[in-house]
């Protein structure tokens, strides 16, 4: 009986092994591929959506825009077509969260550097202050990549538009004007098609780090 064990033993062995692979490429196959959400108004908290957009319950994607970067250069929906890109709001005299989420967002750029197909977008909520030569310093202090990531200032009424009626990023209350002053921790992930696929606590490491997965999620939906 003992020789007969020893014969088949790695017969037995190898057979285990297939049928352990076997399986694993079964349930794989069947196992159900994850999918991040297309955000709609009517999927998101009243409170943050335009009255304007109460009732739109399909095809939302992010405005035209045309800002100025770092560099002093235009900035615009086209430099973003066709990529996955996570954008914030923020200024660089913030001393509560922007440092935060500014080191955050610095993380997310270390994990997807090499990545073309994913680009970071902060817009600045005090344009004024925000010079396209602040903006730069502040850029260099943070180790930001240009080709990476842009850190965009401009017209405020139309940054304040974007952050409310775009991103959803903030509370439906002023108009752009010299005392409205937005802050948000959100980050917001968008898609290809210009959609958002997901909002996060840019403050919390546990949540920049779903959105670090969400991202390569959301890259296998589109090389599937």
């Amino acid at each position: 009986m003992r020789k007969f064990f020893a014969k088949y033993k790695f017969f037995g062995t190898v057979l285990l092994l297939l049928s352990i692979v076997i399986i694993y490429l079964i349930y794989n196959a069947l196992k159900p591929k994850e999918r991040l959400p297309i955000y709609q108004p009517s999927m998101i908290n009243p409170e943050l959506v335009d009255s304007t957009l109460h009732y739109k319950k399909k095809y939302h994607t992010i405005a035209d825009f045309e800002l100025i970067n770092q560099n002093g250069e235009i900035i615009t929906q086209k430099d973003y077509q066709g990529k996955i890109y996570v954008a914030d709001f923020f200024f660089t005299t913030c001393p509560s969260i922007c440092p935060i989420m500014t080191k955050n967002m610095a993380q997310i750029q270390h994990a997807t550097l090499e990545d073309e197909e994913v680009l970071l977008l902060s817009h600045s909520v005090t344009p004024k202050i925000d010079s396209v030569s602040q903006l730069k310093k502040y850029a260099i202090e943070k180790g930001v990549v240009d080709t990476k990531w842009n850190l965009v200032t401009g017209d405020k009424k139309q940054i304040y538009e974007l952050a409310r009626k775009s991103y959803f990023a903030v509370l439906n209350d002023g108009d752009g004007g010299p005392f409205d002053m937005i802050h948000t921790e959100n980050f917001i992930l968008i898609d290809k098609e210009g959609r958002i696929r997901g909002t996060y606590d840019g403050t919390n490491t546990d949540e920049v780090e779903k959105l670090i997965n969400d991202i390569s999620i959301l890259k296998d939906l589109y090389s599937n």
